[in-house]
């Protein structure tokens, strides 16, 4: 049997930047399943950027090394970047870059509802979404490295460098662990996995800079304790429909506390309440606009393998059921049916980067998908992830830089 063999589509298009950067749009066939490599096929787009001022002529495109950026997510497409700022700076040092949209997201076969409609059960669509974590993503990766620069003779040309940003980090480490052969060099941005089995140990330490960010929201706006109370009171007493029809519960206002972890997200929140307590006091219902804003801030319609692998990109021969919700549980200050008996003086706590069953009953698009989510949260047959032993081996040069949590505003 001939096994058939990952290939780009179609002819390139191509075309320059005003800062004078060429970029070529690739797409390339491969197969859904690396152990079934004659079956389902997708499609895997990337879009790679050629400095000119580095590269006068094809034959110097050609002598360019490659550095593959790895979004963060999981479930979301590379934007079209400025290439200015750490872009330019890459450019600067003599790469050309290559921007994956991972599978499922972008150009990328995109997980959609149109996508999705053409299976019949539930446990059809968990099985395919399977094949979209970072071990997959890897092998993609690996796939067009060997389609681009497999010709080269030195085997050290035929290595590339990636950057992962995130989750792009999570899967930076899969790569180090299963296919390091490939990669002349690593950068990690934010993105050092845990290298665990499970993602509860992660939602108990994330859970305690989420409380102490949400005492810093309250000590720096102490007016919004009330006003936030009377917002999860008004929206529990009355049915809020999004302008796309989903729906704008406690829950999901709780769950605008993933901007504290970005900066200035603290100032972002208090404006979002000031403008809902400002709503409610004058016309006594929410406007279109702060209705219109909050939908727009909360991104998993667009980008549903987002909520749907949230958790189980940590899991290795486990299952991850609902860990978040199950560790945010545990403490009564985000429980809005606990802390509405308390005085008027208590805080109701945000939420952090967390995914909870509900989401699947309030955003529209994630509603079809409810039943997907449930079966994969208790799937407890996830492959590898990381090798240990060969990372311990490991002789590739990486760098990482990570996040610090500033305790203050």
């Amino acid at each position: 049997m001939t096994t058939a063999s990952p290939s780009s589509i179609g002819p390139l298009e191509t075309y320059t930047n005003k800062e004078g950067i060429k970029i070529v749009e690739r797409f390339f066939e491969l197969p859904l399943d690396y152990a079934q490599p004659d079956g389902k096929k997708i499609q895997v787009f990337a879009r790679n950027y050629i400095p000119k001022s580095k590269a006068k002529t094809a034959e110097d495109e050609a002598k360019l090394p490659y550095l593959v950026y790895l979004q963060g997510g999981p479930g979301f497409e590379v934007p079209l970047p400025n290439t200015s700022g750490f872009v330019a700076e890459i450019h600067e040092q003599g790469y050309q870059t290559l921007c994956l949209d991972q599978r499922g997201t972008g150009l990328s076969t995109a997980v959609s509802p149109e996508l999705l409609t053409s299976f019949k059960t539930d446990q059809e669509i968990a099985d395919y979404l399977k094949h979209f974590r970072a071990d997959s993503i890897v092998k993609d990766a690996e796939a067009i490295r060997k389609i681009l620069l497999g010709h080269k003779e030195d085997p050290e040309d035929r290595k590339w460098s990636i950057m992962g940003q995130s989750f792009g980090g999570f899967c930076a480490i899969n790569y180090l662990s299963f296919h390091s052969e490939g990669l002349r060099e690593v950068f990690i941005t934010g993105g050092l996995a845990p290298l665990g089995d499970h993602p509860d140990p992660v939602y108990k330490a994330v859970i305690k800079q989420v409380a102490k960010r949400n005492k810093i929201y309250y000590d720096k706006y102490p007016r919004d304790v009330k006003r936030v109370r009377d917002i999860l009171s008004y929206l529990e007493q009355n049915e809020v429909s999004l302008p796309n029809g989903g729906r704008l519960t406690s829950s999901r206002w709780q769950q605008l506390g993933i901007d504290f972890g970005m900066s200035g997200g603290i100032d972002r929140v208090h404006q979002l309440v000031f403008r809902a307590s400002n709503d409610l006091s004058l016309f006594g219902k929410l406007s279109y606009k702060l209705l219109q804003t909050v939908q727009e801030k909360q991104t998993y319609d667009g980008n549903p393998l987002y909520a749907i692998l949230h958790e189980p990109i940590y899991c290795q021969g486990r299952a991850a059921e609902w860990s978040a919700a199950r560790i945010v549980k545990q403490d009564k200050r985000f429980s809005w049916a606990h802390v509405k008996m308390l005085a008027d003086t208590e805080p109701i706590y945000f939420y952090g980067e967390m995914i909870f069953p509900d989401m699947f009953d309030d955003y529209s698009n994630l509603r079809s998908l409810k039943g997907v989510a449930e079966l994969l949260a208790k799937d407890s047959s996830w492959g590898p992830l990381y090798d240990k032993e060969q990372l311990a081996r490991n002789e590739v040069k990486v760098n990482a830089v990570t996040y610090v949590v500033l305790l203050f505003t």
